[in-house]
């Protein structure tokens, strides 16, 4: 007969088992002593774990609004969608593109060249300031062209600049082409079939203005049609958006804003220092 084993069986006292669950409880305790104490208070959609029927479409919300915001920041500050709605800059651009426009491309002390393709608020020089409508609708009017849903406001223009501060812009030499402080210029972008233009003017540009012409010169209203207007035609180089760099959209046509090397040889305005490298929405 094992009495050893017996004994020991009789041993086990009432109080070794509640020593037993004591440890279990305090254990428990401390397991969750190291959980932060709001984890508890938190919905479970942000806690993770399985989503509830609601919960799946808070989260979907916050992503989408988190990715809204993402992209009104981007494009308000560094590259921003834009819709061409006319074909004044044919061949190079065509209605329904959308162009992207990099807005940093001025920011930091560069100025735009001749031969830039630029997008710019013609309001105050191509025609008169905006006026104020409904700001509810101004603002989702906005905050869908910024992502180029939407026609660009109707002071926006995409152009061509020609001409920067202090250069004489005239037309035309015997040839019919523009000449830029003397020197004429070959403007192979043209629309196939248009005359640079049938315009003549003789113009030097304010510094710190502008001259700008569509590429498709017979359906473009550009500086030419604003030479009565104030600025003659000119715009400050302040109320440009930046300049359109690539073709986003249709698919077919995805590829850079081509440059050009037409202005290469122009000179430097008369008292003006040359660059160092020559620059190469609405109709």
């Amino acid at each position: 007969m094992n009495t050893e084993g017996q004994l020991a069986e009789r041993d086990r006292s009432p109080g070794s088992e509640k020593e037993h669950e004591g440890r279990s409880r305090s254990s428990y305790a401390s397991a969750r002593a190291g959980e932060p104490r709001s984890a508890g208070r938190l919905p479970q959609w942000l806690r993770g774990g399985r989503p509830t029927g609601g919960g799946r479409w808070r989260r979907a919300a916050l992503l989408a609004t988190a990715c809204a915001a993402f992209v009104l920041l981007v494009s308000g500050f560094v590259l921003q969608p834009f819709l061409i709605p006319s074909g004044s800059m044919e061949s190079t651009l065509r209605p329904g593109d959308r162009v992207l426009v990099n807005k940093l491309a001025y920011r930091f002390g560069d100025d735009p060249s001749r031969g830039d393709v630029v997008v710019f608020d013609g309001a105050g020089s191509f025609g008169e300031e905006e006026p104020s409508g409904n700001p509810v609708t101004g603002l989702l009017r906005k905050a869908a062209a910024a992502v180029g849903l939407a026609e660009p406001a109707e002071s926006d223009y995409v152009k061509r600049v020609v001409g920067i501060g202090g250069d004489r812009v005239t037309c035309c030499d015997e040839r019919g082409r523009i000449e830029v402080n003397g020197q004429p210029v070959d403007e192979h972008y043209l629309h196939p079939g248009d005359s640079p233009s049938r315009v003549r003017f003789d113009i030097v540009v304010p510094e710190g203005r502008l001259w700008v012409m569509g590429d498709h010169r017979d359906a473009s209203r550009d500086s030419r049609d604003y030479l009565g207007a104030p600025g003659g035609g000119t715009v400050p180089v302040d109320k440009v958006i930046g300049r359109a760099e690539w073709i986003g959209w249709p698919f077919g046509r995805w590829s850079g804003v081509p440059r050009t090397d037409a202005f290469t040889s122009v000179p430097a305005a008369p008292g003006r220092i040359p660059s160092a490298a020559p620059g190469g929405a609405h109709g």
